[in-house]
């Protein structure tokens, strides 16, 4: 069911696109775009769980994975949007092992977790061995994006059942004492990168990492990560405008 583990499983990177619009029709042309997987964010959007539905629905026409971003820490809000067809949470400001457990449990059905059964689309778009399958192919990312998160790497890389770990570096640099910047090619937020990518390696896990340029995308895929954001809905069409308008002498 999950493209997202069969491109994990091949060895290759996936290719992860971002929905920060409300909408089903924007939400089922991203997808049938050539993603593996496209992330709903409840997180730092006007996305609510009641919209993302209609979203989870039109992207059900295509193979790509979907996964939300919920908006903190907190069973419900990742229950109801794994009962709606989710099949992949990224969970942010993941600090520590109890953190981490609390996430993945919120995750998994009994005897591994405390899901509660009720998985109204989960039953449709996973078929009727859905409770089955679904806590080895839901995939569970923790974002680590904080000096505590960082310094408690192993430990929660380690976390049974987790995935990857997911790097938020705006949020990672700020709580390093640098300026908040997305794509960073080297410094001291590129070093600190690089620790979390070989620290969910060291713990057998995956790797992924948000940016809001294709070269840095590249850059990250090509050293070694599993899963690369390389950009956004809403950041396309900002980044297409001024083309539009430089061709017809504006700007």
């Amino acid at each position: 069911m999950s493209k997202l583990k069969d491109v994990w499983a091949a060895g290759n990177c996936v290719i992860n696109g971002w929905l920060s619009l409300p909408g089903s029709h924007l939400a089922e042309v991203m997808a049938h775009q050539d993603w593996d997987s496209l992330t709903i964010d409840l997180q730092h959007s006007s996305i609510d769980v009641a919209a993302a539905v209609p979203m989870l629905q039109a992207m059900a026409a295509t193979d790509v994975t979907p996964i939300v971003r919920v908006p903190w820490n907190e069973p419900s809000v990742m229950m109801r949007v794994l009962d709606a067809g989710a099949y992949g949470i990224i969970c942010p400001m993941v600090n520590n092992r109890e953190d981490a457990e609390r996430f993945v449990s919120a995750c998994r059905y009994p005897p591994e977790g405390i899901r509660s059964n009720g998985a109204y689309r989960g039953m449709i778009v996973g078929g009727a061995d859905y409770l089955k399958t679904a806590n080895s192919e839901i995939a569970t990312f923790a974002m680590i994006e904080t000096r505590e998160g960082l310094a408690n790497i192993k430990e929660i890389a380690e976390t049974p059942g987790l995935d990857a770990l997911y790097i938020g570096p705006t949020d990672l640099a700020f709580s390093h004492g640098h300026p908040p910047v997305h794509n960073n090619f080297d410094g001291p937020v590129a070093e600190l990168i690089a620790q979390i990518l070989e620290g969910a390696h060291a713990a057998g896990i995956k790797a992924g990492v948000h940016a809001t340029r294709t070269d840095y995308a590249a850059q990250m895929k090509a050293d070694g990560f599993d899963l690369v954001t390389p950009t956004s809905d809403l950041r396309m069409i900002q980044a297409a405008a001024p083309d539009v308008f430089a061709g017809l002498g504006r700007g």
